[in-house]
């Protein structure tokens, strides 16, 4: 995108139009909609995107009138196009709360909703009516129940795209960690750690930064042992597959990539600006750093779509739901994010 001068602008120019970002309002049972609510209102999303709510307006008008949050946005419904032309947040109606979703509790009901308004999501960016998702936390009990068979946003966006390379990512501060998988049992994690898998995820980590505007990706890969197995006396997998799969990624594609690093400092030098990015060889081993650095702040990336989806670090927090306590920072930060990789915001350099 070219910036002209200030000078070269007419004053009477009208603003230039902002990505319209989709934003699911999540589980209708948890704190999804309290978020979305706070998180578009706030001054720095009205100036980084145009919000489209996809959700229930009568829940979230609910939700509004409980909690004493703004809400008196226009409605589209999903048999209607979004307007040519607007800046002010806009609810994208689907009209799917039964009567049986309750508050706080898991439900068939509030899991169909939910997976239904993913699906909406994706469907407005096919038709090239939004330029980003990004989405409120689900929950996957309640998903199980509707009947879905996914284990999360990843795995549906990805089965709604027909996407087959994927990978699910994380930015927190100065920290990006990829995973080399997500939503299984530790044991199976480990048995994933495998050549071609490393391969893959390697490969699909570098070409999504340089797409983020990182010309020569610096990747790191973590270890799985302790110590990065010490050479063999704290496991094998180490030799036997990731340093293969290393050698592959350097000397086959020219992949600036690196490893495999213990995992109890690999994180800290990648946030002290030593790599670009880490990949992670399960779930905890990436969440833990994320985390730690910064919670409530960190935004979810889904990699290898053919559109731009963040999502936010927590859950649907059932506990809480209905309160007006839930924090919205994560969801404010998946939006922004969502806005910047869309090709409208600050660069991402500095991400």
């Amino acid at each position: 995108m070219i910036h002209k001068p200030q000078s070269e602008i007419s004053r009477s120019a009208s603003p230039a139009p902002l990505p319209r970002i989709a934003i699911t309002m999540g589980d209708p049972a948890g704190i999804g909609p309290e978020v979305v609510l706070k998180a578009v209102r706030e001054p720095e999303i009205l100036k980084a995107c145009a919000p489209v709510i996809v959700g229930d307006a009568q829940l979230l008008a609910h939700t509004a009138r409980t909690l004493d949050l703004q809400c008196g946005y226009d409605v589209v419904r999903a048999d209607e196009r979004l307007p040519d032309d607007f800046r002010d947040p806009i609810i994208f109606h689907l009209d799917n709360i039964e009567s049986s979703v309750e508050l706080g509790t898991e439900s068939a009901a509030a899991g169909r909703a939910a997976a239904e308004y993913i699906k909406a999501a994706v469907e407005l960016c096919g038709a090239g009516s939004v330029d980003a998702i990004s989405t409120a936390p689900i929950n996957k009990r309640s998903i199980f129940l509707a009947g879905y068979k996914f284990a999360g946003h990843t795995e549906y966006l990805a089965e709604l795209s027909g996407t087959e390379e994927y990978a699910m990512a994380f930015v927190a501060a100065n920290l990006r960690v990829v995973l080399l998988s997500t939503h299984v049992p530790l044991v199976e994690a480990i048995s994933l750690v495998e050549r071609d898998r490393i391969v893959r995820v390697v490969r699909l980590a570098n070409r999504e930064m340089r797409r983020w505007g990182i010309d020569r990706p610096r990747l790191a890969m973590a270890a799985l042992n302790p110590h990065g197995a010490e050479g063999g006396l704290f496991g094998m997998e180490e030799a036997s597959e990731i340093v293969p799969a290393i050698e592959t990624c350097r000397e086959r594609e020219g992949i600036d990539v690196t490893g495999p690093y213990s995992a109890d400092t690999v994180f800290l030098r990648a946030s002290r600006g030593e790599f670009d990015v880490v990949v992670a060889c399960y779930h905890d081993q990436a969440m833990i750093p994320v985390k730690c650095l910064s919670f409530g702040e960190a935004v979810n990336v889904t990699l290898g779509l053919p559109f731009i989806r963040t999502s936010v670090d927590h859950g649907t927090a059932f506990d809480i739901a209905g309160r007006g306590i839930a924090e919205h920072s994560s969801m404010v930060e998946a939006i922004k994010l969502a806005a910047q990789l869309a090709g409208y915001g600050e660069s991402v350099r500095a991400l």
